[in-house]
């Protein structure tokens, strides 16, 4: 087996870097794309989701040869999509319109081969939270884990007690989706066991 390509992750996220850690994969640089998240007038999120992928995969600057990962992670209710809570008062509509009711996260990674060709894949998980009373939604705005995350929450904190019912898959929800990302590094020829 030879070495891999340069690889770069585009993602200042910690958590997308520990679940590539999971596969045996550390990128060699981390980008912070710097793109216009705004959806599109009419777009549904599942195509919502892809391109934002595409378009982060596509906003880092490379070299021939080196291979680019880059995710989205997307939270629907229906056809709305919440996108990352800004401040306390966002998180908290986010969490009364998920409480007790299933929704959708959406996460998508889209990988750039050392040829230039695009390759992405989406997965969809189905969460449905408890019925949160005032008080399980105050204090889980007061832990801050929730900010700054797509749907007011972070599944690999305190909201995973708040979940009662899931399918597919916990890395997808958490931010990437492993078995989507696997397939895709290895046919973008990025060696993963």
């Amino acid at each position: 087996m030879g070495l891999n390509p340069t690889l770069i992750l585009d993602s200042s996220s910690p958590r997308r870097r520990d679940l590539l850690a999971r596969l045996g994969v550390t990128p060699d640089h981390v980008a912070s794309p710097d793109i216009d998240e705004t959806p599109r007038k009419g777009e549904v999120p599942r195509v919502y989701a892809v391109r934002m992928a595409e378009e982060k995969a596509r906003a880092v600057p490379h070299t021939p040869g080196e291979i680019i990962i880059a995710g989205d992670t997307t939270v629907a209710v229906g056809r709305r999509i919440l996108q990352q809570a800004a401040d306390a008062e966002m998180q908290r509509s986010f969490l009364q319109l998920l409480s007790g009711r299933r929704h959708h996260v959406l996460s998508a990674v889209a990988v750039i081969d050392g040829e230039g060709r695009l390759r992405g894949r989406i997965c969809d998980s189905i969460v449905r939270f408890k019925r949160l009373g005032d008080d399980e939604v105050a204090a889980y705005i007061d832990s801050g884990e929730g900010l700054g995350k797509a749907g007011g929450y972070a599944i690999q904190g305190k909201a995973e007690a708040l979940i009662d019912w899931m399918a597919g898959s916990h890395s997808g929800v958490t931010g990437l989706p492993l078995y989507e990302t696997r397939l895709l590094l290895r046919a973008s020829g990025y060696s993963v066991d």
